[in-house]
Order: structure tokens, then C-alpha cells, then sequence
């Protein structure tokens, strides 16, 4: 039962993914009439525990580094409550 719920999660979270992206590009297919706009944009890699931020301008670093901070707390959190039910 557990294992299904878990699959359902991460099922669910891959196509929100998915769908922010093709909104996303469908947003900024609009503005192709020549408009002069600044992109931004970066990754996190996580490998192990460490992850490893990568950003065009420190604001989109410090973002990254902020959502890899708060990636990290879940999953600490919901390794140490599955490990106590177990």
C-alpha cells in the first residue's frame, strides 16, 4: 500500500513538471515579435547528500540554492519518518 502511494506521489509530480514546462514554453512562444528579454536560468544536480548549483546570475543561483536547501529538509524528513515506521 505504502509502495502505491509513493509511486501515485512521484507519478504526480512528474507531470506537474512536465506541465510547467509546456506552459512555460507556450507562455514565451507569445512574445516572439523581436522583444528584447533577459533569460535566466539554472540547474541543481544532486549527487549524494551534496548538490551542486548551477546559475546564469546570482539571482537565479541563490533561488536554486534555496529550493536545493528545502529539497534536502523533505527528503531528510521523510527518510527519517519512514525509517521509524519500519
Amino acid at each position: 500500500m505504502l509502495f502505491i502511494l509513493l509511486f501515485v506521489i512521484a507519478f504526480t509530480m512528474i507531470m506537474l513538471g512536465m506541465l510547467f514546462i509546456m506552459l512555460s514554453i507556450i507562455k514565451e512562444s507569445g512574445n516572439i515579435r523581436g522583444e528584447n528579454k533577459k533569460i535566466e536560468g539554472g540547474g541543481v544536480v544532486v549527487i549524494g547528500p551534496l548538490p551542486i548549483v548551477i546559475g546564469t546570475s546570482e539571482r537565479i543561483t541563490r533561488i536554486l540554492i534555496m529550493l536545493a536547501l528545502l529539497l534536502f529538509i523533505v527528503t531528510l524528513t521523510t527518510f527519517i519518518l519512514f525509517t521509524r515506521w519500519f
